[in-house]
């Protein structure tokens, strides 16, 4: 348990009332016990602490804590920010085992830092090197020349394929993959695809039945420090050069980045996002859960795009884009807005055609 003093400080929070009062858990106020810490950091919660059994609080910023009937309160500014430290402060780690499992298979050429902890069914390839107080879950396969950083977690089922460079504090949740080979092939003469770009859509007989012959990935992966893959998440090797990931970029679950992927430096690829090969994005680029991008695009720093977003073209740096094909967010939403007048057009259009087809009754 913890006082909450111990928890204001942690937060460089204010901290009033009997702050040696201790609490275990934080909790919502609906749920909160006498011992839990309450989350009512908006003033739209206030109701729930009526009647709730928790003695303490976190509470926004002026709040009137005695009038809330606790007993004791940490005043907070930005709640979501708060958020991060209560939850961060509160969390429980995952349990390793120090050492390596009895069933682990490691090559002998293999290098595990001090303080790792490598579970059971864990694969590690020839002349991999694994950073000090890493952690390797369950059945995770690391192939040959892997380097993962000091104080990585890598959650159970993770394949990192040959020759990925994996950064420090790197989080990589269960079932991501990073260096599986790159979605590149060709054919002997132009395919369907290629004959329909350059005529601007006609699609010739002679592309009908295409051999695709692989173009092999020599590349790799490299992934800053402090990045965090999310779970099924898949990061294709480069051709030629490394697909790379900035320091800090967050990925969230069964996100794809294609082969040849420059991403910058904390962005945000939320769920469901695809990036296919060759794309550029900047620093500080937020894409929205389903956003799709098409090859060979280059996005600008400070990039935001709306869920859903189809990016078929280069964006400049700090534009907000939504739609497809993406567009800046105001000209998308007059778009929108005119399409929802269109009843009402079509209805005024089809009155007045009527009015027009009568005959002229003065005559």
């Amino acid at each position: 348990m913890l006082s909450v003093a111990y928890v204001a400080g942690a937060l460089g929070a204010e901290a009033v009332g009997d702050v040696d009062l201790l609490v275990e858990r934080p909790r919502e106020p609906s749920q909160a016990g006498p011992h839990d810490l309450a989350l009512a950091m908006d003033p739209k919660f206030a109701p729930q602490l009526d009647g709730c059994a928790a003695q303490a609080a976190v509470l926004w910023a002026d709040a009137d804590w005695k009038a809330l009937g606790l007993k004791a309160a940490i005043r907070v500014g930005r709640h979501r920010y708060a958020m991060s430290g209560i939850t961060k402060l509160f969390d429980l780690p995952y349990e390793t085992e120090p050492g390596i499992h009895p069933s682990a298979v490691i090559h002998p050429t293999a290098s595990i830092g001090e303080g790792a902890s490598i579970g059971p069914f864990v694969v590690i390839g020839a002349r991999a090197q694994i950073g000090r107080n890493a952690r390797v879950l369950s059945h995770t396969t690391i192939y040959e020349d892997v380097v993962l950083g000091d104080d990585a977690l890598v959650h159970s089922g993770v394949r990192i394929f040959s020759r990925v460079r994996i950064g420090d504090r790197v989080i990589l949740q269960a079932g991501a993959v990073l260096g599986a080979d790159g979605f590149s092939f060709v054919t002997p003469e132009p395919s369907a695809v290629e004959t329909a770009r350059a005529s601007g859509g006609s699609i010739s007989d002679a592309a009908h039945a295409p051999e695709w012959t692989r173009i092999n990935s020599l590349g790799s992966v490299i992934l800053g420090n402090d990045v965090e893959v999310g779970a099924n998440s898949t990061l294709d090797r480069g051709t030629v050069s490394d697909t790379r990931i900035g320091h800090g970029t967050k990925i969230d679950n069964l996100v794809h980045v294609g082969h040849n992927v420059q991403v910058g430096e904390t962005c945000l690829l939320c769920g469901l996002v695809g990036i296919a090969g060759s794309t550029v994005i900047g620093d500080r680029v937020v894409l929205g859960g389903t956003v799709g991008v098409a090859d060979h695009v280059t996005i600008g720093s400070d990039v935001i795009a709306g869920g859903g977003a189809g990016i078929t073209s280069n964006v400049k740096p700090g534009t907000f884009v939504m739609g497809y094909p993406a567009r800046d967010r105001a000209s998308y939403l007059n778009e929108l807005k005119a399409i929802r007048r269109l009843p009402r057009w079509g209805a005024r259009l089809t009155a007045l055609e009527k009015n027009l087809s009568k005959p002229d009754e003065t005559n």
